[in-house]
């Protein structure tokens, strides 16, 4: 396959007469336009299926220097969880709600017609009702149809693809169906996935907005969620390890650091570092394997994926590996280098980010706290019940007690229970030593199941 490198263009777009009245609406909204130009910009960039050990920084044979950056610069969030899946991960942290309030357990696929409901509270609609330009860049996850595609909730530029997997460098989903998009229309282009993902992005920053105005960037890669495909220059670095999947995996990684990395400098080149708040995660953890891909034998089955190493467990399971990944928030002359051990998740990102750029929430269901000062000053947040929900299996956290339940109902299954303060890697079940702890968060399981 061709060497493909990232590129920033030049294309400027013209603001349409349509788009600036709904600029003009958005400035009023939030009471004037200047006032919301002085608000930082604010850069969301999501890994896909990348485990606790796939970043340097967590001691990866893997080189990821730029995100290693962000984390040493920023503030790393050390406990920071999502959900088991991919889908689910995206509406909580647009929504800050836990996914399962919208019946969203598991990866929307295949021709699902499911999809984030219209209407609901996101943070690109709260960032574009207070006078943000907003974008997305990359895997949407949350409809299908591009009649549910991003622009339904609150993004007013959109590129990338709306199913959850691709091949990079054709760009359609494994059954064959069309997915890449240019504002939610199908269209075609040429070039890796990750590249074309960073380069709108970049071309967002220095020429697609509207400089006016503060933005919301949503930069959504692909990788290193398979099917992966990687040119030389990324898997020769990497010939020490012996399984081709690993290999591919760990090269994506590498590839899409560097993409990060250009983006850090047109961040530098704009001289907009000090006015931008960069926030990255995984949506969930490592992959173990992946038996075969559905693309018509195209590629091959992946028998080592992720590394979640020392973390329990794997992507689609509620054990730590499965639901607590890498994350950092890095915003220079604002945040000192720090980490974060307190327990934040997903669902927090919405009114975090709120908080941090001044916003008001209106009165909505939000289920995430605001957690700036915890990772501003290491101030203690409010205690709350984190909560998850798969097709087979629940999930809460109250302190240091996590139960999970193993079955679709309460009144079916068995349970586990860990003290993650003295066993954080989850290898002794103390249920059956701690009854009445076991029932005092069944309840919870069973408040919490009540709001879905």
């Amino acid at each position: 396959m061709p060497d493909s490198t990232a590129f920033f263009s030049n294309d400027d777009r013209k603001l349409t007469r349509r788009g600036f009245l709904g600029v003009s609406a958005a400035a009023l909204a939030c009471g004037a336009g200047a006032h919301a130009a002085s608000r930082p910009n604010v850069v969301v960039i999501l890994f896909d299926d990348a485990g606790w050990r796939d970043v340097g920084y967590h001691g990866s044979e893997i080189q990821t220097p730029n995100i290693n950056r962000v984390a040493r610069e920023g503030v790393e969030l050390n406990h920071f969880y999502v959900c088991p899946t991919c889908s689910p991960t995206r509406a909580s942290m647009l929504t800050g709600r836990p996914a399962s309030r919208f019946g969203i357990l598991t990866p929307i696929a295949g021709r699902s017609t499911h999809a984030l409901p219209s209407g609901v509270l996101t943070l690109a609609s709260l960032f574009r009702d207070n006078g943000y330009d907003t974008a997305i860049s990359g895997k949407w996850h949350l409809g299908l149809r591009p009649e549910v595609g991003p622009l339904k909730y609150g993004f007013a530029h959109s590129y990338g693809y709306l199913h959850g997997q691709i091949d990079p460098y054709t760009h359609l989903y494994k059954n064959g169906d069309r997915t890449w998009h240019r504002n939610d229309q199908l269209i075609e282009e040429e070039g890796h996935a990750t590249d074309l993902i960073t380069a709108e992005a970049g071309r967002f920053i220095r020429s697609g907005r509207d400089r006016s105005r503060p933005f919301f960037l949503y930069v959504t890669y692909s990788v290193p969620h398979t099917p992966l495909a990687e040119a030389n220059r990324w898997t020769e670095r990497y010939q020490a390890i012996a399984e081709e999947s690993r290999r591919l995996f760990a090269a994506s990684m590498t590839h899409m650091d560097d993409c990060i990395g250009q983006l850090l400098a047109v961040l530098r080149d704009e001289g907009l570092e000090e006015d931008t708040i960069v926030f990255f995660s995984s949506d969930n953890g490592g992959q173990q394997q992946e038996a075969g891909e559905g693309y018509s034998g195209k590629f091959r089955p992946s028998p080592k994926l992720g590394d979640n190493r020392p973390l329990r467990g794997w992507k689609g399971e509620l054990y730590e590996g499965g639901i607590r990944v890498p994350a950092a928030v890095r915003w220079p002359g604002h945040l000192k280098p720090r980490k974060e051990d307190q327990a934040l998740g997903a669902w927090d990102v919405l009114p975090t980010l709120a908080s941090m750029t001044g916003l008001t929430l209106p009165g909505t269901a939000v289920e995430g706290v605001n957690a700036w000062d915890a990772i501003r000053t290491g101030s203690q947040v409010q205690e709350r019940v984190f909560y998850w929900r798969t097709p087979d299996e629940m999930a809460v956290r109250k302190g240091r007690w996590k139960l999970i339940h193993h079955g679709a109902s309460l009144a079916n299954g068995t349970n586990e229970l860990f003290d993650l303060v003295a066993d954080p890697y989850e290898s002794k079940d103390l249920a059956a030593d701690n009854a009445p702890l076991v029932r005092e968060l069944a309840e919870e399981l069973g408040r919490q199941r009540s709001k879905d």
